[in-house]
């Protein structure tokens, strides 16, 4: 196997620092980004204690300079945009600077950098981007409204771009989780509590109180990381990995299933 020089986003925590942990156990140079010192001690304490050895740089996937330094410093074989947050709330309720800050994050940012590293992967013939989805990739539903049309833009971006540069030897991949043991769900609903929704105040309670219920499903990070290691180190990966038992169970069941009856069951469900 080649060691390849693989950078991940966001890699401070959850997803991201599994996946910068596991990439280095399989002897790859794995580069975390992160957006503070003190999360880049996070990260080297993590890899101490996992006994590997993980690069940091800094980084805000927001901010278009830094983009381009990180990419002409680093030049990846593999990009893993993992970077990103969650809005939980109405799509009428949402503040619009929330869901600007949420695109910039989700979309602008990670496409910005795979644009950036394409070059250096055309040129030696080889590279992988890695985009971070989700199963709000495929399906949406509130309180994930605006988080959904973010991985929604997302997939159609990645599937655009894979076409494009398959000619080049690159790879453009995207990762579909279901639900996983991570802190961003929780901010997302730290965060919603101040906005102002009192008529969506009952759908939000049920759907929080159904997130706790169904936190015994939810996938470990290091379960989504080693798909990613998979998908760096294989000959040919594929378009799209669903990461999950509830990922795999309603990515395949949403296509299949009447709009109607899916709107109802979840209307339903959450009181809406």
């Amino acid at each position: 196997m080649r060691k390849r020089t693989v950078v991940t986003t966001g890699a401070s925590s959850g997803i991201g620092l599994a996946t910068a942990l596991e990439l280095a156990a399989a002897g790859h140079r794995s580069i975390a980004t992160i957006r503070s010192q003190a999360k880049a001690e996070i990260v080297e304490r993590a890899a101490r204690d996992r006994g590997v050895e993980v690069e940091t740089h800094r980084l805000d996937v927001r901010n278009a300079g830094e983009a381009k330094t990180a990419m002409e410093v680093l030049q990846p074989d593999v990009l893993v945009n993992n970077a990103g947050f969650a809005l939980f709330g109405a799509v009428e309720s949402v503040p619009e600077e929330d869901v600007q800050a949420l695109f910039e994050t989700v979309l602008f940012g990670p496409v910005r950098l795979a644009r950036l590293a394409l070059p250096v992967m055309r040129e030696r013939g080889w590279g992988r981007v890695i985009y971070m989805s989700s199963l709000f990739g495929r399906v949406s539903a509130p309180p994930l409204g605006w988080y959904a049309s973010a991985k929604h833009a997302l997939e159609g971006i990645a599937d655009a771009m894979r076409m494009e540069v398959a000619r080049d030897g690159i790879d453009v991949v995207v990762i579909e989780p279901g639900g996983v043991r991570s802190p961003m769900l929780e901010a997302a609903q730290r965060r919603a509590e101040g906005y102002e929704s009192s008529v969506y105040d009952e759908s939000l309670r049920r759907a929080s109180d159904g997130l706790r219920l169904t936190d015994f499903l939810r996938a470990d990070p290091r379960g989504v990381a080693r798909v990613v290691v998979r998908a760096v180190e294989t000959k040919r990966p594929q378009a799209r990995y669903l990461v999950g038992y509830d990922a795999q169970l309603i990515g395949r069941m949403s296509p299949v299933l009447p709009t109607w009856l899916s709107d109802r069951v979840t209307r339903f469900i959450q009181g809406l």
